[in-house]
């Protein structure tokens, strides 16, 4: 790992203490205009998810129904009856966004992907950056409304559900994350920053409890608007 990436696993636990975790259950509220875009506005106004650490797969409870789940991987989309039975899936789920416009309605299944490969991305981290396969390097400093923050560009492998090959993460003197710029694949690649705050630490990990994201101008700076997804979470656990 670079020194940076040390440092910044430190800060939000320790590699010793993630390498140990199973789950992150999360509960909380994920808005923004983005869902208002797709036509699928309040799905995840009550958000309830459990991240598997280890393997990329998150559950998000009471999805599109109080009976109901919805089971994230990267191959595979489900919406499960508690029993197990299969309401609705879809393989290869990321095909599904080909050929998007900017306001193309998307069906549970669309949300479901984009929102599970997002909140495990985002819970994870930064143990992700340490994940086989996973390449980090440090940029120079990025200076912004008078905040100095360290910058780690990782590039991930295609076994990796994420946002997009390259992204860029902003740290401040701590170690912790401050910003997290990408260009989602799924949305058309638009550049957006992904901002976060108010850091709480859970069974030794640490992790931000307050975050949203939004659009990216051409030399890099924040624009003010519009918010296009916050995520507020009031409740996390660890096992």
């Amino acid at each position: 790992m670079t020194t940076l990436l040390d440092l910044v696993v430190e800060a939000h636990g320790g590699l010793g203490q993630w390498r140990q975790a199973r789950t992150i259950r999360a509960r909380g509220a994920i808005g923004g205009v983005l869902w208002d875009l797709r036509g699928r506005p309040g799905i995840l106004a009550t958000a309830d998810m459990t991240a598997d650490v280890q393997q990329q797969r998150l559950v998000f409870e009471g999805f599109t129904g109080p009976d109901l789940r919805g089971v994230f991987t990267p191959e595979r989309v489900t919406i499960e009856r508690r029993d197990g039975e299969v309401v609705a899936e879809r393989t290869s789920p990321r095909d599904a966004f080909t050929s998007q416009d900017p306001d193309t309605p998307w069906d549970d299944l669309h949300v479901l992907y984009f929102a599970g490969y997002a909140m495990w991305n985002y819970l994870t981290a930064p143990y992700l950056l340490t994940l086989l396969g996973v390449v980090v390097e440090e940029l120079e400093p990025w200076t912004e409304a008078g905040q100095d923050l360290r910058r780690l560009r990782a590039t991930f492998p295609d076994t990796l559900a994420t946002h997009a090959t390259e992204q860029i993460f902003h740290y401040d003197a701590a170690g912790l994350l401050r910003r997290h710029d990408y260009a989602a694949e799924v949305l058309g690649s638009p550049p957006a920053a992904h901002l976060s705050e108010k850091h709480e630490t859970v069974s030794g990990l640490v992790f931000p409890t307050h975050r949203y994201v939004l659009p990216l101008a051409a030399d890099g700076r924040v624009l003010p608007e519009p918010t296009l997804i916050t995520i507020d979470l009031n409740e996390i656990s660890v096992a």
